[in-house]
């Protein structure tokens, strides 16, 4: 597998997370890193991910990975 980058501009670390957004329910979802690109979809590395920010009113859901997906790592 390629190696993913950030979605940021300007930011060349590799992606860690993947995060989308639900507008109509005004949340956003970090997760692991996606199995593949998804076109409504962000990579982040670890840095720009824990530094994110939401609009006021907004929810963030942040999904840490199975014991599984750990273990494979």
């Amino acid at each position: 597998m390629d190696v993913r980058i950030c979605s940021k501009v300007a930011c060349g670390a590799s992606a860690s997370s993947t995060l989308t957004y639900d507008y109509a329910d005004s949340m956003v979802v970090i997760g692991p890193l996606s199995t593949r690109v998804e076109p409504h979809g962000y990579d982040l590395c670890a840095r720009h991910a824990g530094r994110l920010r939401v609009p006021q009113g907004w929810h963030v859901i942040r999904r840490e990975p199975l014991r599984e997906e750990r273990a494979a790592d």
